[in-house]
């Protein structure tokens, strides 16, 4: 599996807390291991973001990312589920 960051996806990483980058590492391990693992509530998205898909990072935070190609993830946004939604 090979993942990578937009540019948008690296610009909003860098504002959040140091906590949230943190856990957002130890989600990355777990999704580069089971991309669909039930604590990382994958799921597709709707409207503007389709094809993208979300993977929970904490109880409020999201990562966007998109399949380029089999096995090739490129992470789109990161920011609370009321940023990347509204």
């Amino acid at each position: 599996m090979r993942v990578g960051y937009s540019r948008t996806f690296q610009k909003m990483f860098k504002k959040q807390r140091k906590t949230v980058q943190e856990k957002f590492t130890e989600r990355l391990e777990v999704f580069v291991c089971d991309p669909h693992c039930e604590i990382l509530k994958n799921h597709a998205l709707r409207g503007e973001w389709r094809p993208c898909r979300s993977i929970n990072i904490t109880g409020d935070i999201r990562a966007v990312y998109e399949e380029i190609s089999e096995g090739q993830y490129e992470f789109v946004a990161i920011g609370s589920h009321s940023e990347l939604y509204s």
